[in-house]
C-alpha cells in the first residue's frame, strides 16, 4: 500500500512542496498479536503446573524442551509487531522471548545456582512489566495480561530464591490465572482481525481505539516522525 504523506498545510519554509514529493510504502500484515498471546498462555501454563507439583521435579528437562517453541514463536512476533509500528507490543513479546529461552536452558542444563540465577531474572521481569503497564493504558486487555504476569514474576522470582514451596504454589496459581488472561486476549484479538471490528470486549480507547476504528488518515498522522522514516532512532 502506497500513500502520499497527508498534507498539513504548514509546509517548511526551506522544502516547499515536500510532502508532494513524497511517497511511503506501507506493507498491509495480519496482526500477530493473537499468536503472541496463545504463547503466553500454553508457555505460562507449563511453567506453572511444574511450580505447583503438577509435574515432578525429574521432569524439568521435558518443560525446558516444551517451552523452547515459545522463544521461537514470540519472538517472531516481535519482529512483525516492529513491522507494524509497534514498539510497545514488539518490546513485550521480545522480551517474554528471551524469558522463555532463558528458563528452558537453565531447567535443561541444570547448572549450579540456576534457581537463583533464575530467580533474579523473574524480578527484574516483574520489574519491566511493571513499567510495560504504565505504557499500556489504552489497550485494556493487554494491560491486564501485563498485570496478572507481574505478580507472577515477582512470586517467580521469589520462589527461585528462598525455594519456599508455598511460594511456588502461588507463583503456579498466578501463572494460570495469567494463561487465562491471555488465551482470552489472544481469542478477542483473533475475531477482531477477522471480523474487522471489536467482537469481544478487549478495552481500547484513545490512539488504540483509533488504530482500529479510525481511517486511513488517522494511521497516517505523524508517520514521518516514526522510526524507519526519520533519519535517527
Amino acid at each position: 500500500m502506497s500513500s502520499p504523506l497527508p498534507d498539513r498545510g504548514h509546509e517548511r519554509p526551506h522544502d516547499p512542496g515536500l510532502r508532494n514529493l513524497t511517497r511511503i510504502t506501507l506493507r498491509p500484515i495480519a496482526s500477530p498479536m493473537p499468536l503472541g498471546f496463545y504463547t503466553v498462555a500454553i508457555a505460562s501454563t507449563i511453567t506453572s503446573c511444574l511450580q505447583l507439583g503438577v509435574f515432578d521435579p525429574g521432569d524439568r528437562r521435558a518443560v525446558a524442551l516444551t517451552i523452547v517453541p515459545a522463544f521461537v514463536l514470540q519472538l517472531l512476533v516481535s519482529v512483525f509487531a516492529l513491522g507494524a509500528r509497534d514498539v510497545v507490543a514488539a518490546t513485550v513479546m521480545a522480551s517474554f522471548a528471551g524469558h522463555w529461552l532463558a528458563n528452558s536452558l537453565v531447567l535443561s542444563a541444570a547448572p549450579p545456582g540456576g534457581p537463583v540465577v533464575l530467580g533474579v531474572l523473574n524480578l527484574v521481569f516483574a520489574v519491566f512489566a511493571v513499567l510495560m503497564v504504565t505504557v499500556m493504558g489504552r489497550r485494556r486487555a493487554v494491560w491486564l495480561v501485563l498485570v496478572v504476569a507481574t505478580p507472577w514474576f515477582a512470586f517467580s522470582g521469589a520462589y527461585g530464591i528462598v525455594q519456599a514451596a508455598w511460594l511456588g504454589r502461588v507463583a503456579g496459581s498466578i501463572g494460570l490465572v495469567l494463561a487465562v488472561v491471555a488465551m482470552y486476549t489472544a481469542y478477542a484479538l483473533m475475531l477482531e482481525e477477522l471480523r474487522g471490528k471489536e467482537i469481544l470486549p478487549v478495552g481500547r480507547h484513545g490512539q488504540a481505539h483509533t488504530a482500529v476504528e479510525g481511517d486511513l488518515a488517522d494511521q497516517l498522522r505523524d508517520l514521518e516522525r516514526q522510526a524507519g522514516v526519520r533519519r535517527t532512532l
